[in-house]
């Protein structure tokens, strides 16, 4: 049987930054609400999460790659609304957020955490932000502390893990 590691939901002594755009800010914040609300449920310090905004989501990654150059931070939330309209604006500022956040991910010690809603109406992204579909800054603030919990498991430090049976292994 196989080992399976994951990463815990407790945030007790975790430091979170939150990028946040204030373009769509209607939208965002409703983010921002539920990631806070997430962080804290699962025992982060109010006073152990930062908040960074940024004029538009184009600006999120840049903004998240100086969080991680930093330091001081167990993981990076990346928040935001896109919105398609009546040009391709659209497409090129979610595919080269998109990018930039991935790009940064995976070369980072610490998770960053796509967290940027795009959407074709208004109405969907009210939806996702806790109208309908629940809210994507929750699940990205949620996504953020298993990440963590995983990343100090493979430093060495302590991680859930589920042990296979006796005598396997």
């Amino acid at each position: 049987m196989a080992w399976i590691h994951e990463g815990s939901l407790e945030g007790g002594g975790l430091r979170v930054a939150l990028v946040v755009s204030r373009f769509n800010g209607f939208i965002t914040e409703r983010l921002v609400e539920g990631a806070l609300d997430c962080l804290e449920r699962h025992g982060v310090n109010p006073d152990d999460i930062d908040i960074f905004k940024t004029p538009g989501a184009w600006e999120i990654p840049a903004v998240a790659s100086r969080v991680v150059l930093a330091g001081g931070f167990d993981a990076v939330v990346c928040l935001g609304a896109v919105i398609r309209g009546d040009t391709p604006h659209f497409e090129y500022v979610a595919a080269e957020s998109a990018k930039g956040i991935a790009a940064l991910a995976a070369e980072s010690d610490i998770p960053v955490i796509y967290g940027i809603i795009t959407a074709d109406s208004v109405e969907q992204a009210v939806d996702r932000a806790g109208a309908k579909s629940g809210n994507r800054g929750f699940d990205a603030a949620m996504t953020a502390l298993e990440m963590a919990g995983l990343y100090r498991y493979l430093d060495g430090e302590a991680c859930e893990e589920e042990e296979a049976p006796e005598g396997e292994k």
